[in-house]
């Protein structure tokens, strides 16, 4: 187990929806953006599934979640949230799809990126595991200079890639209460989905205690019971 990379000067992350980034790794890109990481969070779906109402006005919905990834990334001192705009449930992870990660890993140029493990056993919802293939497809094109040359980009390798929602934790992110709070920020900023993913009713002060409780209890148990961490498969031979 190895705990705490050096704070990287560009971070990428690389979320299937609006939320997954925030569930993931918000901590993390938490405490490297205060330390001075320039946060970049990318977004591959248009999220217009995310709701149990079957009467919703789905491209307002769209809207919606962009404006609460707008607010979650603030949250969380990211310089900014890019939209890929797949369909939401209709993520492939296919050569046109690996060609646009590719290009915004290497417009960036993070030194490490972040993603969903796209190894991770029993995964149900297709998007996570498309999205976890397109971070490591995507690194592997944006390294290699005969990878879409026409994009006329210099390649880039990050230096790390750490896998969130790990099938096999090999690595922990240290964080504290600081920046547990920037992820609960961040994630009571995803309105739309208090009632189907975050499990919350009501705007009470009660119901959002219990929701940080619960955020705070994942980061416990990540970290033993030694702290609070979030918890990665690192790849760091790229």
């Amino acid at each position: 187990m190895t705990t705490d990379l050096p704070i990287p000067e560009r971070a990428l992350a690389i979320g299937a929806h609006p939320d997954d980034v925030e569930f993931g790794c918000g901590a993390t890109v938490a405490k490297w953006a205060v330390a001075g990481t320039e946060v970049q969070l990318f977004v591959l779906t248009d999220g217009s599934r995310g709701t149990w109402d079957v009467d919703a006005d789905i491209a307002a919905l769209i809207v919606q979640r962009q404006d609460e990834m707008r607010s979650a990334a603030v949250a969380l001192g990211a310089r900014g949230s890019t939209f890929l705009n797949a369909v939401d449930g209709e993520l492939d992870s296919g050569l046109e799809r690996r060609k646009q990660v590719c290009e915004m890993i290497r417009r960036h140029r993070p030194d490490v990126v972040l993603g969903h493990d796209p190894w991770k056993r029993y995964r149900l919802h297709p998007d996570h595991r498309h999205a976890g293939w397109l971070a490591v497809d995507g690194i592997v094109a944006a390294r290699d200079p005969h990878f879409f040359p026409e994009q006329g980009l210099p390649p880039h390798r990050p230096r790390a890639l750490l896998l969130f929602e790990p099938d096999e934790t090999d690595h922990l992110e240290r964080i504290d209460d600081t920046h547990l709070a920037a992820k609960v920020s961040a994630l009571l900023a995803h309105r739309s989905q208090w009632r189907s993913t975050l499990d919350i009713e009501s705007d009470s002060p009660d119901e959002r205690r219990q929701f940080s409780a619960r955020v705070r209890g994942w980061a416990s148990a990540a970290a033993g019971g030694d702290g609070l961490a979030e918890p990665f498969k690192l790849l760091d031979d790229l």
